[in-house]
């Protein structure tokens, strides 16, 4: 998860319940940018990565070391604009077609966590 004191990428793995996830992501986004990444306990796979930049995010889905799909987004920027969301510590570029709001983004997540499945979130675009 990215610090809010450093602003960079910290990839320390941390165990937390939902509520103490929320309320760091909520510290991230009144900071206006942030990384996150979140598994299940006791699994690796799958994982999901949310990425944020004032109000677009971009969500990753890691199923395996070799399989990585992006959430197709939710319209609220056209296909054919480009936005930057911090990666880690570097921007990466998304097309509008996998930019989502802050919102659904985080709706996304919490309902990964509560789940423990990533059925019925979304569209998935494998890379």
């Amino acid at each position: 998860m990215t610090s809010v004191e450093s602003a960079h990428f910290d990839s320390t793995e941390r165990r937390s319940e939902l509520r103490d996830l929320a309320s760091a992501f909520r510290e991230l986004r009144a900071s206006g940018r942030g990384h996150l990444e979140v598994n299940l306990p006791d699994s690796l796979y799958p994982y999901l990565t949310l990425s944020f930049l004032g109000d677009h995010a971009v969500i990753h889905l890691f199923t395996s070391e070799d399989s990585v799909s992006l959430l197709v987004g939710d319209g609220s920027v056209s296909p054919e604009e480009q936005v930057d969301v911090p990666v880690m510590d570097e921007l990466g570029t998304f097309t509008g077609d996998f930019v989502m709001r802050v919102d659904r983004a985080w709706d996304v997540m919490e309902n990964f966590v509560r789940t423990g499945t990533v059925e019925g979130l979304g569209e998935w675009y494998e890379l």
